[in-house]
């Protein structure tokens, strides 16, 4: 009885190491997801209508078949290392760099495991910066690929040359960061790391900017200990391996989307070209054409713009109108709780996206009308979400003790009690900015959003459906984008949650 009892205590000691085991929780998920990918690629290789096997997109799926074996052999490896040694062995360490040739296939998922799994102790600013050159090498390749087209833009050459620049600039910043950054201090040396990557920010690789503050946020926790808030939000971040794809997948298509301005050619999106009408996709056209010869690759990068523009806007909008309201009704409670909700249960008994309709029919389809429809739908959610936290926290000492001092109720209300009930909002803004994005995708395919000329995600999928029997490529291609970036967001939301839920420490 006893030795059954051990037994069974053993495979539960096992079965906790592994689940403890950041590399092996990664691994499982990197392997399922790049099966999975395989598994699409190699339906994808064969023309089911001409009986006939594509060679490019075979030899593409017979890659990443290649590397997804590699990386099912390096989840089994680490799982017998831990359960015998307790720990990775270094012979299984470097299979990593065998898996960062992976890039050469597009695989970010097993390149940044690799990068992960190379070095045995990884800390924020490390898991930021493998992020930070992976993005940047991904947004040169997109942008290189314009090099097969007819034309390009003026500016591609000397843009091109500025983001290969940055990117060598990003990989040394990898490497010091690799070398002399830990979990307990950064050198105050790297203050000339961080700027730098605080100005080249502007090329819209938010990762830098990232990088950047987090560094001077370790400096500062050096030279002042007890400061560490920030690095153990991050730390939590980084480690979902789920939220930080979904963070990289939104800032790479905001980089690539700040970017094209300089290494796209607006025209090859909005002019005709009735010379390549419904072409297949190709190294010129990477996602094909449309019924007007229009480069479907250039209109989904620049239509990234506008989902990810109204997406924010329309839901910041909301997040400032309904956390003042919701604040106030919360403090002042009574009358002024009573006028404020329930004007606003009013404008909540409306559905979104008949509020939104009903404006834009009212008013007209563009951009500016999309984003007010869209903004007024979502502000009582926000205030219901504010007013809820702002009654909790107004009950605490510290509220107490700003009132025995004198403060006045505004200086309490957005000093004390707002910063302190924001973190439900974060999670729940970029939650409702996938929902933003559906919602401005729909309105357009219904031709209630933006304008039918310009290139957006819904009027892609719009005229893509029409084509769905003999050209499907032109509506999967757009509702593929609008699937990940929603999906993006919901991981984001989900990792912010955890990461600022102090229950979950």
């Amino acid at each position: 009885m006893s030795t059954l009892i051990e037994q069974k205590t053993s495979r539960f000691e096992k079965s906790q190491q592994l689940k403890l085991s950041p590399e092996y929780m990664q691994s499982q998920f990197i392997w399922v997801v790049s099966l999975l990918i395989t598994a699409i690629l190699l339906v994808s290789s064969y023309d089911f209508a001409g009986n006939a096997i594509k060679p490019i997109v075979f030899a593409v799926f017979a890659a990443y078949a290649l590397f997804t074996l590699i990386q099912i052999l390096i989840t089994w490896l680490i799982r017998r290392d831990i359960l015998t040694n307790g720990e990775i062995r270094p012979v299984t360490r470097r299979l990593g760099y065998l898996q960062l040739f992976s890039v050469l296939t597009g695989n970010i998922f097993t390149v940044i495991f690799a990068m992960h799994l190379i070095k045995k102790k990884t800390t924020s600013q490390y898991t930021l910066a493998v992020y930070l050159l992976i993005t940047q090498i991904f947004i040169i390749v997109l942008s290189s690929l314009n090099l097969f087209k007819p034309y390009v833009t003026d500016t591609f050459l000397p843009a091109m040359f500025v983001l290969a620049g940055i990117a060598v600039f990003y990989f040394v910043s990898l490497t010091l960061v690799a070398k002399f950054v830990d979990r307990r201090q950064a050198p105050k040396w790297m203050i000339y790391i961080a700027v730098p990557l605080l100005l080249t920010s502007i090329t819209g690789n938010l990762f830098a900017l990232l990088l950047g503050l987090d560094l001077l946020f370790k400096i500062r926790q050096t030279l002042k200990p007890g400061s560490g808030n920030w690095e153990r939000i991050w730390n939590k971040i980084t480690r979902n391996v789920s939220s930080m794809f979904g963070l990289f997948f939104i800032l790479f298509m905001f980089a690539i989307s700040v970017s094209s301005f300089f290494t796209f050619d607006y025209d090859m999106a909005i002019q005709n070209n009735y010379s390549a009408i419904l072409q297949t996709p190709s190294l010129a056209y990477p996602l094909g054409t449309d019924h007007f010869g229009r480069d479907l690759f250039s209109r989904i990068v620049f239509g990234a713009r506008i989902s990810l523009v109204v997406g924010f806007i329309s839901t910041l909008i909301p997040v400032i109108i309904g956390g003042i309201l919701g604040a106030l009704a919360g403090y002042y409670g009574r009358h002024t709780d009573n006028i404020i909700m329930r004007l606003l249960d009013v404008l909540y008994a409306i559905p979104g996206i008949l509020l939104a309709i009903a404006i834009i029919a009212a008013f007209g389809a563009n951009t500016t009308n999309l984003i007010i429809a869209l903004s007024i739908g979502s502000i009582p959610t926000y205030a219901r979400t504010m007013r809820a936290n702002v009654l909790m926290v107004s009950n605490y000492e510290y509220v107490d003790a700003a009132r025995a001092f004198g403060s006045s109720n505004l200086s309490i209300i957005f000093r004390h009690i707002v910063p302190n009930s924001f973190a439900p909002m974060i999670v729940k803004s970029t939650l409702t900015i996938g929902g933003a994005v559906i919602a401005t995708s729909s309105l357009s395919y219904l031709g209630l959003g933006v304008e039918p000329h310009i290139p957006e995600w819904g009027n892609i999928l719009k005229v893509g459906s029409t084509y769905l029997e003999s050209h499907s490529y032109l509506a999967i291609y757009p509702g593929l984008a609008i699937v990940a970036l929603v999906l993006s967001f919901n991981f984001l939301g989900d990792g912010l949650r955890d990461a600022l839920d102090p229950k979950l420490d």
